[in-house]
C-alpha cells in the first residue's frame, strides 16, 4: 500500500503516509498544562507517520474551550516536553497545532473580557460550553489594528516553546472557524484597515504568523491547516474559493513541511459553489499536501496512489484504534467508533487510553 510507505514532509521524514488528525481531548485540567496521561494518549499513537496534536491555546485571550491544553508558559510546555519524549520513545514523529480561539469563545473564559475576532460579527448557532456552563455565543470585540503585532508575537513565543519542547514542527491553525481563519474569510472579516478589505489583505494576519514560525523554526518545520470547504463555528464565505487559492499560493512562496487542507465534506459544507478538491490545491501548492476529513482506508490509499495527497490525516478512528497503522497494514478489523460522551470529558482514561491494541 503506498499509504504505508515512507515520505519526506520537509524536514520531516516519516515512516508513513498516515497522520493522527489534530482532536481536541480537554484532558489538560483547568490548569491548561498537558499531563502524564496525555503523553500516554499520543505514545499509544506513535505508529502514525505524523501525530499532529490537539489545537493548543497560543494565550490566555486565545482560550475557548474548557480544559484544552495551553503552549504560553514554562509550566505548559515542560508538560507538553514530556509528552514529546513519550512520542519520540516509540519512534514517533510530533507536530503541535496552534490555536487562538477568537470569536469561538466566551467572557466566561476571559474574566469577564469579551472574546476578540477580526469584526465584531456574532456567531451564529449552538450554544458554547464555558467554565460556567452552557451558554450563548457573545458579540466578540474586534481587534484594533495596533493589536495584532501582540497576537503575531504570542504565535513566535509558542513557536519558541514548542522548539523547547523538543517538537518536530508546528501545524499554523488556520481552519475551523478559529481567529486565523476569521481574519481569512470574508463572511467574518469586515475590517476596513491593512488586515480586511481584499483578499490579499484578509490574508495578511495568516501570513504574519507564518512567517514568525518560520523565523523560530524554519519553513520546512512548518506546516499550515485550511478548511476551504468548513461550515464549521459559522462559517463559508462567497469569495472562498479566490481566497484559499490566493492563501495556498502565498503559502508556497515559502517553502513549508506542509499544507494541510480539510478537503473532506464530514463536517458540513457551506454550499457557496462546488466543493474545492486537493487537486486544485495541487495546482497552486508545491510542497507536500495533507487531506483530511471523512478519510477511511481505502479512500486515503486512492488519494495517495493518485498523487492527490502526499499523506492523509484520519481523526475519529483514531480515537478507539491507537494502533490504527497496523491494523491497515495487516486488514485488522477496526474497533466501533468510541462513545462520543467520553470524547471531550475530563473523567480521565476512558474513552481515552483504554482501548488495547489488536491481538492477532
Amino acid at each position: 500500500m503506498k499509504l504505508l510507505t515512507p515520505t519526506q514532509l520537509g524536514a520531516l521524514s516519516v515512516q508513513n503516509r498516515v497522520a493522527l488528525a489534530p482532536m481536541t481531548r480537554a484532558r489538560s485540567g483547568p490548569d491548561r498544562i498537558p499531563t502524564p496521561l496525555m503523553a500516554e494518549y499520543y505514545a499509544q499513537r506513535a505508529s502514525a507517520g505524523l501525530v499532529i496534536t490537539e489545537a493548543t491555546v497560543v494565550s490566555a485571550q486565545g482560550n475557548g474551550w474548557n480544559e484544552s491544553p495551553g503552549i504560553y508558559s514554562q509550566e505548559m510546555m515542560e508538560g507538553w516536553k514530556a509528552v514529546v519524549e513519550a512520542v519520540h520513545a516509540k519512534g514517533g514523529c510530533i507536530v503541535l497545532q496552534l490555536w487562538h480561539c477568537g470569536r469561538a469563545s466566551h467572557s466566561d473564559f476571559h474574566q469577564g473580557e469579551l472574546p476578540v475576532s477580526a469584526s465584531a460579527i456574532r456567531m451564529q448557532g449552538d450554544q458554547i460550553y464555558t467554565p460556567q456552563g452552557k451558554k450563548d455565543y457573545e458579540t466578540p470585540r474586534a481587534l484594533e489594528t495596533e493589536e495584532l503585532p501582540g497576537v503575531v508575537a504570542d504565535y513566535r513565543q509558542a513557536c519558541e516553546y514548542a522548539l523547547a519542547a523538543g517538537f518536530d514542527a508546528v501545524e499554523v491553525h488556520s481552519a475551523n472557524g478559529y481567529l486565523l481563519n476569521q481574519f481569512l474569510e470574508s463572511r467574518t472579516n469586515q475590517r476596513s484597515d491593512a488586515y480586511g478589505g481584499s483578499i490579499e489583505n484578509r490574508y495578511r494576519l495568516l501570513g504574519e504568523v507564518v512567517d514568525a514560525a518560520c523565523d523560530v523554526l524554519g519553513a520546512d518545520r512548518v506546516g499550515v491547516r485550511l478548511s476551504p470547504n468548513g461550515v464549521f463555528n459559522d462559517m463559508g464565505s462567497e469569495d472562498y474559493r479566490e481566497q484559499y487559492l490566493h492563501a495556498a499560493t502565498e503559502l508556497n512562496k515559502l517553502g513549508l513541511a506542509y499544507l494541510h487542507v480539510m478537503d473532506g465534506l464530514a463536517f458540513g459544507f457551506h454550499e457557496k459553489g462546488t466543493p474545492m478538491t486537493l487537486p486544485e490545491f495541487r495546482e497552486v501548492f508545491q510542497g507536500p499536501l495533507i487531506g483530511n476529513c471523512g478519510y477511511e482506508k481505502d479512500s486515503a490509499e486512492e488519494a495517495i496512489a493518485s498523487g492527490a495527497a502526499d499523506m492523509i490525516a484520519i481523526g475519529r478512528p483514531y480515537l478507539s484504534n491507537p494502533d490504527l497503522v497496523e491494523r491497515y497494514a495487516n486488514n485488522w478489523p477496526l474497533n466501533p467508533l468510541s462513545d462520543m460522551s467520553t470524547w471531550y470529558t475530563p473523567a480521565g482514561a476512558e474513552g481515552y487510553t483504554d482501548f488495547a491494541a489488536y491481538e492477532a
